[in-house]
């Protein structure tokens, strides 16, 4: 009985006691009856067992009586309190069947009254005993009912929560703590704060419903004080342990701190963070005031503060929820006087344990689920070396500071390395690949996690190439990359092809792909794949879309000068030439499967980016297996693409586009080769896209032609002309839209408006002869190399053999060249039939009149019909197709030097031109013997009559002699189609009246009788 006596408090609690409660008061002999019933359990007057009813009530009568007998009192108070929340389980349980707990609430609520009263007057008596009992008392309820079925440990704290504060007994015992803590904050709040942590120690998780209610009442309370003792047994542990050997016992009350801290967090994070801070913060600041001998406060003691951040760094390891919590402010305090203050706290420590320190901060980062960048931008920024130029406002840090942030930083690439490759092992030990399906489920590394989102900030500073940072981000990088999978790698890829504005930063991609291929394979076409994504979708500007391109180009071109050099060229420059080698050639298989992706960008509006792309399909090896959709496709995006820079190269020679206009029409002629050596589909799609291309009127002013319809009739390809609507009426009242009654008295000619005058000629301004004629050699070029180039090499660009005669250009493919005149008599003559071949009478034309008007008018507009028909009669037999178109130039032509009343044909200059170049290309297509070929050189002497004479002697050649394409024999020694004339007949008698005008001329044509010999 004597233990549960306080001598020191017994006077003034009985004083207290009995002063205020006189109705209470007992004689000796009564007391001493009281005592020994409540000792034995048995009435003394009646000599019968107490009820637990009786029983308590003796207990209560006691307590406040004999508040000497307080310990026991309370000691047996434990039954009551258990046997109420035992009943009031059950009738939970039974729905209310049983009335157990109804008999006890009276004793709880008059226990309750009594202890309350003790605690009001004499709250530094009773407050630390009825705290530490009450709490004890509330943990060991907790654990003991937490597996009723009413009351499951799974529940929601909510639930939990709800639940016992609906039982008295529970509900007493919290209220009783909750005013003994609010009697203790203002002189010795460490007593019950480390009750609470000791109970929370022993019974959580059954206690965490307690905990978040007292934390919910006193937030600030409980979270400075929980950590102020949760120091303070840090740091004793933390001496024992030095001293016995032991760390396997190591603080035992930070797991209850951290799980008090992590209830709290939920409604009261942001004053846990600023605690944590404030805590920090603390411990570096120099001590001012010297510790006294009782003070209580840890900032007071040296020991204390020396040992927060070690405690805040285990505290965080322990509690994730706690890191990312402070993490972010954390690295925003730490500013250079910052770190100064923590290198001195932390030079004081041992070797031993300041390794221990990194090692866990290492952990810390790596577990970090927020802020991950943030902590990563900082140690990097503090470990950089410091350099002639610095990026940024932020001074350089101390030496000491920066060595310590290289550490951590190497450490924790180092640990990183070692949780994203040994994350799925197999069971034989041997490292598996984190992605293959047969891999276990990966650990998962919350600081990568984090930083994948993070991505193209992570390659963006990689590319500043700065000393040393860059070799770290890019190790962090390729990291990231196995542990993100394919998903980030491409991402990755792709971000520094983007960004790449130099070879050395573009390597910096191919030193990824080195390490990455092993494990992760496909990797360059899923790159590619991405960007081609990322521009359909629009999401790269034109700057970045221009430079992807570039990069892209350069890889593939890289491949072709390996290739030129041979295998033995690129052997000086070491192994590291292979890997990057092997890339460049991936890359260039990906492009060519993503042609039809990358076309449109010819097209684009800024010229940059449409330089760019044709320089990079222009060096792209095309697919040896394509759609014809897709073909076609880039077929009229490269035809497309080809007037386009002709156009700005001419803009550039006044000041526009850099000069880059010349260098975007070599690649493009480059591409136009490549397209139509491809196949038979590509050759004949690229040479009727060039030819429409050429005669349309947009394109018409490029060559020296007309860019208005040629007397309102010139048709126009639908696919090169926009639809911008029109008015049906302006279609209707235009001439030529009825049926067309050739010959017939319906035929008629709009030349004006009767009472107006002649219809006018629009006046349009001349270009540059110059740009002229660079742009019709150019386009010649053009022509040559696709109609001269071997189809159906697959894939690849098309390599031309030299020809046998160095001087002497390539053949013209006879296939080629006849799509070529197919293409120009559909656009100049669309009306006429494939199988007019034969030539009529020359009497014949007056029935083709305005069709062959028609066929002249075309060749006005557009000088470079010419050289395009000599193009055609290069490759024979294919001129035979343009008869129709030929028949009516050669009809207007006589028809206008029948008329003509000049002195000479010199004064009729398009007329004498059209003529030499008309009889020039027949000749050229052997489609007249060389006799008659030659008689264009006559022309510029003689009188509009003389040349209609010769002009009628070539039409009856032609038509007596048709130009069929059976007359052409295949030479093999020419590689050529050849007409043997002598199988015509003879052919003298076409050459008389060219004799007859040699001998009226011979004084101006002497010298050109040798070239009209039989």
């Amino acid at each position: 009985m004597s233990a549960f006596f306080d001598g020191t408090l017994l006077t003034v609690t009985m004083q207290t006691s009995l002063g205020h409660t006189p109705q209470n008061a007992f004689s000796p002999q009564e007391l001493s009856q009281e005592i020994k019933s409540f000792i034995s359990g048995v009435d003394q007057t009646q000599g019968r067992k107490l009820s637990v009813r009786e029983h308590a009530r003796c207990a209560v009568r006691l307590l406040r009586s004999v508040p000497a007998c307080r310990g026991a009192v309370l000691e047996h108070l434990r039954g009551v309190y258990n046997e109420h929340v035992s009943a009031f389980l059950h009738n939970l349980e039974t729905d209310g069947e049983g009335d157990g707990d109804s008999n006890l609430e009276d004793i709880i609520t008059e226990v309750h009254g009594v202890l309350a009263e003790f605690i009001r007057l004499n709250p530094r008596a009773w407050a630390p005993l009825v705290s530490t009992w009450a709490v004890d008392l509330l943990g060991q309820l907790s654990s003991k009912h937490a597996g009723r079925r009413t009351a499951p440990h799974s529940s929601s704290l909510n639930e939990q929560l709800q639940l016992w504060m609906s039982c008295a007994a529970t509900r007493s015992l919290m209220e009783a703590y909750t005013q003994c803590l609010a009697a203790m904050i203002a002189w010795c709040p460490d007593q019950c704060v480390d009750a609470l942590l000791d109970t929370s120690v022993q019974h959580s998780p059954h206690f965490d419903w307690v905990v978040a209610h007292i934390g919910s009442s006193f937030p600030g309370t409980i979270i400075s004080r929980v950590l102020a003792c949760g120091l303070k047994d840090f740091c004793s542990h933390g001496t024992a342990d030095k001293r016995q050997g032991d760390k396997s016992s190591r603080v035992p009350k930070i797991g209850s701190v951290v799980g008090i801290l992590g209830h709290l967090a939920a409604r009261h994070s942001d004053s846990i963070r600023r605690e944590l801070l404030r805590m920090f913060q603390e411990s570096l600041s120099p001590l001012t005031i010297p510790p006294s001998s009782g003070s209580t406060s840890w900032e007071h003691s040296a020991q204390l503060r020396g040992g927060a951040v070690p405690f805040l760094l285990q505290l965080a390891a322990l509690s994730p929820s706690l890191l990312g919590a402070v993490s972010a402010e954390l690295v925003e305090s730490l500013r250079p006087p910052v770190l100064l203050q923590l290198q001195a706290v932390l030079q004081g420590l041992p070797r031993e344990e300041l390794d221990n320190m990194l090692g866990l901060a290492v952990h810390l980062i790596a577990q970090s689920h927020a802020g991950g960048a943030r902590v990563l931008r900082f140690l990097a920024d503090t470990a950089t070396p410091a350099s002639v130029i610095i990026s940024g406002p932020t001074p350089s840090p101390h030496e000491g500071v920066r060595e310590a942030c290289d550490r951590i930083l190497q450490m924790l690439l180092l640990h990183l390395h070692k949780l994203v490759y040994t994350r799925s092992e197999g069971d034989d030990g041997y490292y598996s690949r984190p992605h293959s399906p047969s891999s276990k489920a990966p650990r998962v590394v919350p600081f990568l996690e984090e930083l994948q989102s993070h991505v193209g900030e992570l390659c963006a500073e990689t590319l500043r190439l700065e000393r040393k940072r860059h070799l770290w981000l890019h190790q962090l990088l390729c990291l990231l990359s196995v542990y993100g999978g394919p998903s980030v790698a491409t991402e990755a890829l792709c971000q520094l092809l983007i960004l790449a504005r130099n070879p050395d930063e573009l390597t910096l991609a191919w030193q990824l792909h080195t390490p990455l291929s092993a494990c992760l394979p496909g990797l360059i076409p899923a790159a590619v794949t991405r960007c081609v994504a990322q521009i359909h979708t629009h999401t790269l500007g034109p700057k970045q879309l221009c430079q992807l391109l570039l990069n892209l180009a350069s890889a593939v071109q890289s491949v072709q000068e390996e290739e030129r050099r041979g295998p033995g060229g690129g052997m000086g420059g070491g192994g590291g030439a292979r890997p990057q080698s092997s890339m460049a050639m991936q890359v260039g298989a990906a492009v060519s499967g993503h042609l039809h992706d990358f076309c449109p960008l010819l097209l684009h509006g800024d010229p940059a980016v449409s330089h760019a792309a044709v320089r990079l399909l222009s060096r792209s090896l095309l697919p040896r297996a394509a759609l014809p959709s897709h073909l076609l496709l880039v077929c009229r995006a490269a035809v497309t693409h080809f007037f386009l820079a002709l156009r700005r190269r001419g803009e550039a020679g006044k000041g526009r586009d850099g000069g880059q206009g010349g260098e975007a029409v070599n690649c493009s002629v480059l591409l136009l080769s490549h397209l139509a050596g491809y196949s038979s589909l590509t050759l004949k799609c690229v040479l009727q896209q060039l030819v429409e291309g050429t005669l349309h009127k947009g394109n018409a002013d490029l060559f020296g032609g007309q860019s208005e319809d040629i007397g309102g009739d010139t048709p126009i390809s639908p696919s090169l002309t926009p639809d911008r609507g029109g008015s049906l009426l302006d279609i209707n009242c235009r001439f030529g839209t009825t049926v067309n009654f050739s010959g017939s008295v319906w035929s008629v000619f709009h030349a004006g408006v009767i009472g107006k005058g002649l219809k006018q000629r629009s006046v349009r301004p001349h270009p540059d002869p110059a740009s002229v004629i660079q742009n019709v050699q150019t386009l010649l070029a053009v022509a040559v190399q696709c109609c001269s180039a071997p189809s159906g090499n697959g894939g690849g660009a098309p390599k031309h053999q030299p020809s046998v005669v160095p001087d002497e250009p390539p053949p013209i493919n006879a296939e080629a060249a006849k799509m070529m005149a197919v293409t120009l008599v559909d656009y100049i003559c669309p009306d006429v039939a494939n199988g007019e071949l034969s030539w009529p009478p020359e009497e014949h034309a007056r029935t083709t009149v305005e069709r062959d008007i028609h066929i002249r008018r075309c060749f006005e507009a557009h000088p470079v019909l010419f050289p395009l028909l000599h193009i055609v009669a290069s490759g024979r037999p294919a001129l035979c197709y343009c008869s129709a178109v030929l028949r009516g130039l050669l009809a207007t032509l006589l028809a206008h030097w029948e008329a003509s009343r000049e002195p000479l044909a010199v004064d009729s200059p398009w007329h004498l031109q059209a003529s030499c170049m008309l009889v020039s290309c027949m000749g050229e297509g052997q489609l007249l013997p060389p006799v008659l070929g030659n008689v264009h050189e006559a022309f510029p002497y003689l009188t509009p009559f003389e040349v209609r004479l010769l002009l009628l002697a070539v039409w009856e050649y032609v038509r007596g002699n048709g130009p069929m394409p059976q007359k052409f024999v295949f030479s093999a020694e020419k590689g050529l189609f050849c007409r043997d004339f002598a199988r015509d007949g003879d052919v003298a008698r076409y050459v008389a009246p060219i004799h007859s005008v040699l001998h009226k001329n011979i004084d101006r044509l002497g010298h050109l009788c040798w070239r009209f010999q039989l």
